[in-house]
């Protein structure tokens, strides 16, 4: 819609006399949203300290679905939120799972940072169920030991945490992807189609996956920058977005987590954030609907389908993570097959940045709810050549380049712990 007539349509006037001021106003997230990216700092416990860049990890939709309980000395054990899954779009709640991966992740990273040696258990009172997530814990990490000393002085606001100091013995614990975890975000913009994905590259990323507790996950590396193969996964993703977004349940679920203006952003500090001024105007004057799907040919439906076709089609390469179907259901490990695609995709996309890449999960062919299986289907066929019921595509995922984008919001630390 034009500026003008948008202005005529709400009110005019009313509307008018706000305009400049809100077009004038950033698009920037609220400080507080956002402060977790400066790092935890000289925080002196080193179980929160490892959890202020754990909480940083990609997770599904922004949900941070999360619960740590600390109360048993050098250990922390990890629950799912299940108040914050996504039954429309993830009804096996596998993204969910997969998130716990990325946690557990990047929380080992920051601990092997302060020279502890972790030991992960996953599950360690049972297993979900392939279609189900429970009350049990989805893993114990654990340590022996002392952790390396903060360095002084003491972390100014606004900046990134300094080196720690070498300690004999414990820097072969470090991984140089932990530098990363404050730098990474996921540009959900249109990428650069003037700059190609080099084939050495892929090779780079595929580096990242050599870590012994990752590669012993039996989760396996594809990608492609190759031209004749970029097209029909581009119409795959845009294909299987519009039947996310055409579905009212499945795209309802999205409207319902957007958090719009600065306001909604702080006090959420989840979902997905929306700034710009044209949103705000709407929201203020009570014409953006989060009650009902987008109307087919309103501004809101065509901003829709514009930014994702828009993902779509400038993909300039293509990456994703498999992992074994019929192994593990004959082992009863499926749900750890998707904790380990976690912890593996998480080291992909710390690489990634390491590289100046941008990486973005193209989460709806994958999904499993049944208006999606076409795309389900052609995905496993286009990546892996078999079936899903032989091997299943845990993350497939857009690679380019564009300019560095904003981070998104983060909860507070303490909305994360269990009581």
């Amino acid at each position: 819609m034009h500026r003008r007539n948008f202005i005529r349509l709400v009110g005019g006037g009313a509307v008018a006399s706000s305009l400049a001021s809100l077009t004038a106003c950033s698009d920037a997230f609220p400080a507080e949203a956002v402060v977790a990216w400066q790092g935890p700092g000289n925080e002196p416990d080193v179980r929160r300290w490892a959890l202020g860049y754990a909480i940083l990890a990609p997770n599904s939709h922004n949900r941070q679905p999360w619960l740590v309980d600390l109360r048993e000395p050098n250990a922390i054990t990890l629950y799912v939120d299940r108040t914050r899954m996504l039954p429309m779009t993830d009804p096996w709640f596998r993204q969910i799972v997969v998130s716990q991966g990325t946690f557990i992740e990047s929380l080992v990273l920051a601990l092997r940072e302060r020279g502890l040696n972790t030991q992960v258990q996953l599950f360690p009172q049972g297993e979900f169920k392939p279609r189900e997530v429970d009350e049990r814990p989805v893993a114990r990490v654990s340590w022996a030991g002392n952790a390396v000393l903060l360095p002084a002085p003491i972390v100014a606001p606004g900046s990134l945490a300094p080196a720690l100091p070498r300690v004999p013995g414990k820097d072969a614990l470090r991984d140089s992807l932990f530098e990363q975890l404050l730098h990474r975000h996921t540009a959900k913009v249109k990428y650069d189609t003037t700059r190609t994905v080099a084939p050495a590259t892929l090779e780079a990323l595929r580096s990242a996956l050599t870590d012994p507790d990752v590669a012993s996950g039996d989760v396996k590396f594809g990608g492609t920058v190759d031209a004749a193969r970029l097209e029909p996964l581009r119409t795959l993703c845009w294909e299987s977005a519009r039947t996310e977004l055409l579905m009212p349940r499945t795209v309802m679920e999205s409207v319902r987590l957007t958090r719009v203006g600065p306001v909604e952003i702080a006090q959420h500090r989840d979902g997905i954030s929306v700034n710009g001024w044209l949103p705000r105007i709407a929201n203020s004057v009570g014409a953006f609907d989060r009650t009902a799907p987008p109307q087919d040919g309103s501004t809101a439906y065509k901003q829709m389908m514009d930014r994702f076709e828009g993902h779509s089609r400038t993909a300039m390469g293509f990456v994703w993570l498999s992992t074994p179907t019929a192994r593990h259901a004959a082992q009863g490990t499926l749900r750890s097959a998707e904790v380990q695609a976690g912890r593996a995709y998480m080291r992909l996309q710390l690489k990634a940045t390491e590289l100046g890449l941008q990486m973005h999960p193209m989460s709806q062919a994958p999904q499993e709810f049944p208006e999606m299986k076409p795309w389900y289907d052609r995905l496993h066929t286009l990546l892996l050549g078999q079936p899903a019921t032989q091997e299943t595509v845990q993350m497939f995922c857009r690679i380019g380049y564009c300019a560095p984008q904003q981070h998104t919001p983060r909860r507070d630390l303490r909305g994360f712990l269990k009581a």
